[in-house]
């Protein structure tokens, strides 16, 4: 993707070195990492989430499980939430051989761990209103990317702008940011649900053409950053 800056001039969304297909979390105590846990959504063909894998290793008891019921845990639970840790895959590895574990597997292998399937609700896209598509753009969709808990601020700086009173728990509108492709135009808004309780990325995607393989890719660095950032995502919605 080539990023530009929006008419606004807010900086675009700096592209990033290929990603680990699955998300990795280290689960800690106060004498540090116990365990690792990877996770995957399901996606459907327009980037809703229709359901979550989850599987995890901790050292005492040094086999793999699965368990939706973990995975629900660790977005409802804020407990279990602040031991989660999102990391790159190197840091999982690094974690795993530390504990004790050897080669972390591959995703491969690591997909097959996955047994304990999470169905989440699903729905067509919620249509609040008819969709405003500008001139020049075959489509626009409206996402929004629901997350547990609260992201760390000086960490959202590579995905937007932080306003002014950011800091501020009655803030609702926390930071902005956009992307522009060759036809292509994504603005995003990261947003209060709750001090502290939830956010949300919402996205407003133009689309050019009728193709949307830019949207998918966006749509998982967001999430990442935010990731990396605290919360946990929850789920991804479509609203047009």
């Amino acid at each position: 993707m080539n990023s530009d800056m929006d008419e606004r001039g807010q900086p675009a969304l700096a592209a990033a070195a290929p990603e680990a297909a699955l998300d990795y979390y280290l689960i800690t105590s106060e004498t540090g990492a116990e365990g690792v846990v990877v996770e995957e959504f399901a996606l459907a063909d327009d980037f809703r989430t229709v359901g979550l894998n989850t599987a995890g290793w901790t050292a005492a008891d040094g086999v793999w499980w699965s368990s939706a019921a973990f995975g629900r845990a660790m977005r409802e639970d804020p407990g279990l939430r602040a031991r989660a840790h999102a990391v790159s895959r190197p840091e999982a590895e690094a974690a795993y051989h530390g504990l004790g574990g050897g080669e972390l597997p591959g995703e491969a292998w690591l997909r097959a761990m996955f047994h304990d399937y999470r169905l989440l609700p699903d729905s067509p896209p919620l249509r609040l209103s008819p969709p405003q598509v500008p001139e020049g753009f075959h489509d626009t969709r409206v996402y929004r990317v629901l997350f547990a808990g609260e992201p760390s601020l000086p960490r959202l700086a590579e995905m937007v702008t932080l306003a002014a009173e950011a800091g501020d728990p009655r803030t609702r509108v926390v930071g902005t940011g956009a992307l522009r492709t060759a036809s292509d135009v994504f603005t995003w808004d990261v947003r209060r649900i709750g001090p502290g309780a939830a956010c949300s990325v919402d996205l407003t995607a133009h689309l050019g053409t009728t193709s949307d393989e830019a949207l998918g890719p966006l749509l998982r660095r967001l999430t990442t950053v935010m990731r990396h950032a605290g919360p946990v995502p929850v789920t991804v919605e479509r609203f047009s």
